[in-house]
């Protein structure tokens, strides 16, 4: 018996991730804020310096955890690193998160496939299935799909 299929809008995103990759910025933030602080003998550019390299890390790590899949009566939006695209259901064909995949890979109705990096089953891998599911039972739901292709 599967799932019930998520009330929608839904948000699709690597939670564990996220708290993996904010933690990580901050931390690393704060250690060379403290460090800039600390060293007696560094000029102010040198202090500066460490505080911009921290920033910037925090930067890329925010970036990278900023994925999402969000799927909503008209569709679905997918937010990778630094793309946005909207879809309608009848765009996606099918949803997949093979063995070995490093997030889900929608099969578009123009013949490409788009990664869609909100679902990844890194250190979530049964949420990511999860996920994957419950997108995939949304998308033969509300898309025009063929239930009878391989």
């Amino acid at each position: 018996m599967s799932a019930p299929l998520p009330s929608l809008p839904v948000t699709f995103r690597p939670t564990r991730t996220r708290v993996v990759l904010y933690s990580v910025g901050l931390a690393q933030l704060a250690a060379l804020t403290a460090i800039a602080l600390a060293l007696p003998k560094l000029s102010g550019g040198e202090r500066l310096s460490f505080v911009l390299t921290g920033l910037l890390v925090l930067a890329v790590l925010l970036l990278l955890g900023r994925p999402k899949v969000v799927a909503r009566q008209e569709g679905i939006t997918v937010v990778n690193l630094t793309t946005r695209r909207e879809l309608a259901w009848a765009q996606v064909v099918r949803v997949n998160l093979r063995v070995g995949d490093p997030w889900v890979h929608l099969d578009l109705a123009d013949g490409t496939s788009l990664p869609a990096m909100g679902i990844q089953p890194g250190i979530a891998r049964e949420q990511a299935l999860r996920d994957a599911r419950a997108l995939r039972d949304l998308t033969e739901k509300h898309g025009a799909v063929d239930h009878t292709a391989g």
